[in-house]
C-alpha cells in the first residue's frame, strides 16, 4: 500500500474517532515513566501477589490484533512496556480499539502483572487515543535510515531510532555535567550579547542583520570573549557561558554555521591553568559518561585520561619536512595541497605555519595534543610569552583530528590591546578580521582587569567525541542544511514510501 493510501486510511479512522471523543485528548496523570513503571514489579519475582493499578501513557510501537484482544508495544523515552487490551475487560467502547494504529499516542488504565511468559504487562481496564498518528511510522525492520532524511525529520528520527534519541539524551547529560563541574568550582553562568555592534573573539566570517527600530547594522556574535572578559574587570573573578555561536563560513563533518560552545574565564589564573582544568574535566565527563575514559572513535582508540601530550607547533610542522624559517619551502609545501600562488604569497610565515597544521599535522593528530607556543601575530587578544614575545601563552587541543578547544592567557595591558587591535585592523585583504577597533573593551581594560586564564570548549565536538559520531549533524538537533528542490522533495518522500 502506497504512502498517500495508508494516509487516507488514518484520517478515516481519526474521522471516526472524532464521534467518540477529542482523538487529541487532554492531560493524563500517568503513574510514572515506564521504567519507573516497569520497576515496580521486579524481573526477579515470577508472580506478582498483589497486583499495582497504574496509568501509562506512550507511543504504540508495536499492534498485534488477536480478534477479542490486542497486544500492544507502549514506548517512551525511558522504555518500553507491553499492554494488554481485551474487548470483555474494556470499559469504553472497544469499537475505539479497532481504530488503533503503530504511531498513536495512548493513555493505558490497568493492573501491573506477568504473563505465563514472564513478559511484565499492564493488563488494562481503560484506554484512549490521545494523538492519532496520521503518517505511518518507518517499517521497524527498516528504520529511518536515509541521513538526509534524519536531518531534516530530526522528529521522525527521534521516534524511529533509539540510538539516535539515545545520543541527544547523552548530549543534555554531557551539559548539566560540565555545569556542575564549573558551579562547584565557584564558576557563575552569564548571559552575554548575541547580537553585537562590534564582532569578535575570533577569525571568522560574521552573520550581519538590521535592528529597524534603531536602525543600526549588527552581527550575530562569533564568540562572547571580549563581553566575558569586562565582567572581569567588573569583579566577577570566575565565570562561564554555554553560548550559541554563529560563523559564516563553511559546513562540513566538523562544522555547523551555529554551533554550541563554552567559554570560561578565570581571574588570577593563565593557560597552564586551563591546561590542568580542561584535561580534568573531559577525563570526569568521559568517565561519568561511558565509565571509562578509554573510548573509540571509528577506527582510532583514544584515551582521554590525563596527562595530554604537548607539542609546539614548530615542532610538529617541522616534522612535516618543512623549514620553519624557509617561506618558500612552507609556500611549496602548502601548493601540494591545492593552494594558489597568490594567496600564498599573501601570507607571512605564521599563517603559513597556521594553514600547514590545519592541513597536514591536526589530521594525523589521535589522542588529545595540546599544541603551544602559537605566534602572537595570530591573536590580537592573547599575552605574549615573557620569554619569547614572538609568541603567545596559548594552546589549542586537538583530538581524533579536530579541534577540540581553544585557550590562552589573557592580554590585560590596554594599551598593547589598542595597538594590536590597529594591527589587526590593518589586514584588510583579510575577510576574516574585524576591522573595527572595539574601543568599549580598551576603555574596560583601562579600567584594570586581572589577569586571567580563558577557554573555549567545542560542545557539539565533545559529543561527536563521547558519543563516536562522524559528523556534527548526527549531534546537532537541527543542523542547517540548503532546502530541497521539488524534485530532490518528491524523491525523498517516494524514498519514504
Amino acid at each position: 500500500m502506497s504512502q498517500e493510501s495508508l494516509r487516507q486510511e488514518r484520517l478515516q479512522k481519526l474521522a471516526k474517532l472524532r464521534a467518540y471523543g477529542d482523538p487529541y485528548g487532554s492531560r493524563v496523570d500517568i503513574t510514572g515513566a515506564i521504567a519507573a513503571i516497569r520497576a515496580l514489579c521486579p524481573d526477579d519475582e515470577i508472580e506478582i501477589e498483589n497486583a499495582q493499578t497504574v496509568i501509562a501513557a506512550g507511543r504504540a510501537v508495536a499492534v498485534r490484533d488477536m480478534g477479542k484482544s490486542i497486544w500492544l508495544d507502549l514506548k517512551d523515552r525511558s522504555g518500553k512496556i507491553q499492554v494488554n487490551l481485551l474487548a470483555k475487560r474494556a470499559v469504553v467502547d472497544w469499537a475505539t480499539a479497532k481504530l488503533l494504529d503503530i504511531g498513536d499516542f495512548l493513555e493505558v488504565r490497568g493492573e501491573l502483572m506477568k504473563t505465563r511468559t514472564g513478559e511484565i504487562t499492564i493488563f488494562a481496564t481503560y484506554f484512549r487515543i490521545i494523538s492519532k498518528s496520521l503518517e505511518p511510522m518507518p517499517a521497524k525492520f527498516k528504520g529511518l535510515k536515509d541521513v538526509e532524511i534524519r536531518y531534516r525529520r530530526r522528529y521522525l528520527d527521534l521516534a524511529a531510532n533509539d540510538d539516535s534519541r539515545k545520543n541527544f539524551i547523552l548530549r543534555s547529560r554531557i551539559i548539566s555535567f560540565i555545569r556542575r563541574y564549573l558551579d562547584k568550582k565557584q564558576f557563575l553562568e552569564v548571559e552575554t550579547p548575541m547580537l553585537q555592534t562590534i564582532y569578535g573573539g575570533g577569525a571568522a566570517r560574521p552573520f550581519t542583520t538590521h535592528h529597524n527600530a534603531l536602525d543600526l547594522d549588527l552581527f550575530l556574535r562569533i564568540s562572547p570573549e571580549t563581553y566575558l572578559k569586562r565582567l572581569l574587570v567588573g569583579g566577577l573573578d570566575r565565570v562561564y557561558e554555554i553560548n550559541r555561536n554563529f560563523r559564516n563560513e563553511g559546513i562540513d563533518t566538523s562544522h555547523n554555521p551555529e554551533f554550541t560552545m563554552i567559554e570560561l574565564y578565570q581571574a588570577y589564573a593563565d593557560y597552564e591553568v586551563m591546561m590542568a582544568l580542561i584535561e580534568d574535566l573531559v577525563s570526569r565527563c568521559a568517565q561519568r559518561m561511558l565509565r571509562t575514559t578509554k573510548i573509540q572513535y571509528g577506527e582510532k582508540t583514544i584515551e582521554l585520561a590525563a596527562p595530554w601530550a604537548r607539542k609546539s607547533i614548530s615542532e610538529l610542522v617541522a616534522a612535516t619536512g618543512v623549514d620553519i624559517n624557509d617561506i618558500e619551502s612552507m609556500r611549496a609545501k602548502l601548493a601540494t595541497r591545492g593552494f594558489k600562488p597568490e594567496k600564498l604569497a599573501a601570507l607571512d610565515r605564521d599563517h603559513l605555519l597556521a594553514e600547514i597544521m590545519d592541513e597536514f599535522v591536526e589530521p594525523t593528530l589521535v589522542n588529545p595534543t595540546f599544541i603551544t607556543h602559537h605566534p602572537a601575530s595570530l591573536n590580537p587578544l592573547c599575552k605574549r610569552s615573557a620569554a619569547h614575545p614572538e609568541l603567545s601563552d596559548r594552546f589549542e587541543v586537538i583530538v581524533a583530528g579536530m579541534e577540540l578547544a581553544n585557550a590562552f592567557s589573557e592580554l590585560n595591558d590596554p594599551q598593547e590591546q589598542a595597538a594590536r587591535f590597529a594591527e589587526h585592523a590593518a589586514r584588510k585583504e583579510d575577510e576574516a578580521y574585524c576591522n573595527a577597533i572595539d574601543t568599549d573593551y580598551v576603555s574596560a581594560l583601562e579600567i584594570g582587569m586581572p589577569p586571567a586564564g580563558g577557554m573555549g570548549i567545542g560542545i557539539d565536538r565533545l559529543v561527536m567525541l563521547l558519543t563516536g559520531q562522524p559528523s556534527i549533524r548526527e549531534v546537532v538537533l537541527f543542523p542547517t542544511l540548503k532546502p530541497r528542490t521539488a524534485q530532490e522533495q518528491a524523491a525523498m518522500e517516494e524514498e519514504e514510501s
